[in-house]
C-alpha cells in the first residue's frame, strides 16, 4: 500500500508520468470533459470530494510552476479564488476566459472531476520540475 497521501491509483499514475509543462486539470462536477481527455472521476455526491481537498492532495504529489484559472472564478467565486491563491502561494496565476480554459482541457494529460458545485471551481495545473 502507498505510504504517501494520494491513494487514487489513476491520479497517481498520471502525475508520475507528467513532465515539465505538462498540464492536469481539476474541475467541478459540471465541467464538460472532452472525449479526447482522460477522465479521472472522483465525484461521489454533491460536494464530495471538494475541489479544494482534491487540489491540496494533488499538490502534495505534483510540482507546479503555473496555474490557469478562468477570470470568472475571481469575479463570481471570490472566496474560492482566495483559497486557491492561499494554496498555490507564490506560483504564477494566469487568467484566461472560462471558454479558453475549456478549450485547453484537450491539452491536459487528464481532467479530474470532483463533486464540487461552486461556480468556476476549475483549474489547470502546469507541471514544474523538482530540480
Amino acid at each position: 500500500m502507498r505510504k504517501t497521501a494520494l491513494l487514487n491509483s489513476n491520479l497517481s499514475s498520471v502525475i508520475s508520468k507528467m513532465g515539465h509543462t505538462d498540464m492536469l486539470a481539476i474541475g467541478d462536477c459540471g465541467l464538460p470533459i472532452p472525449n479526447e481527455s482522460e477522465r479521472i472521476d472522483l465525484a461521489l455526491i454533491k460536494g464530495i470530494p471538494t475541489f479544494i481537498d482534491t487540489l491540496k492532495v494533488t499538490l502534495l504529489e505534483l510540482e507546479i510552476e503555473e496555474v490557469m484559472l478562468a477570470k470568472e472564478t475571481k469575479e463570481v467565486s471570490p472566496e474560492l479564488y482566495k483559497e486557491i491563491k492561499d494554496i498555490v502561494g507564490e506560483e504564477k496565476i494566469t487568467f484566461i476566459t472560462h471558454e479558453e480554459l475549456k478549450s485547453n482541457l484537450m491539452k491536459c494529460k487528464a481532467v479530474v472531476r470532483t463533486g464540487e458545485q461552486t461556480p468556476y471551481a476549475n483549474i489547470i495545473l502546469k507541471s514544474g520540475v523538482v530540480f
